[in-house]
């Protein structure tokens, strides 16, 4: 795990999520786990994201992970800098564009 932002009690009902895909380009690696701890201070100030894991599942392979109480704290987030800057770095840092899937929660444990 890279990075990672949990809050909420246990009250707080995760409802619906993220799970992003990122290929790195060749030689890019360093490059998309920096950016990827960068986002975890920005996410911090963002209310509705209850949990958001940075995660590198392969050498080249990374991965997002985040959940929200509901679709409005989702597109929040979808509208965000995080996102933003994603989308704008992409070109540069990913060999393919990001995998985004919205997803809902089914089950949590805290």
């Amino acid at each position: 795990m890279l990075a990672t932002k949990a809050q909420g009690t246990p009250e707080a009902s995760d409802k619906r999520a993220l799970v992003v895909l990122l290929e790195a380009k060749a030689g890019k690696e360093a490059d998309v786990q920096k950016f990827l701890e960068g986002g975890l201070p920005i996410v911090r100030d963002e209310p509705a994201t209850l949990h958001w894991y940075a995660l590198r599942l392969s050498p080249t392979t990374f991965g997002i992970v985040d959940t929200f109480p509901d679709e409005a704290g989702r597109q929040a987030h979808l509208s965000g800098k995080v996102a933003a800057a994603l989308m704008a770095n992409a070109p540069e840092l990913l060999s393919r564009p990001p995998s985004i899937e919205k997803v809902d929660v089914l089950a949590v444990k805290r």
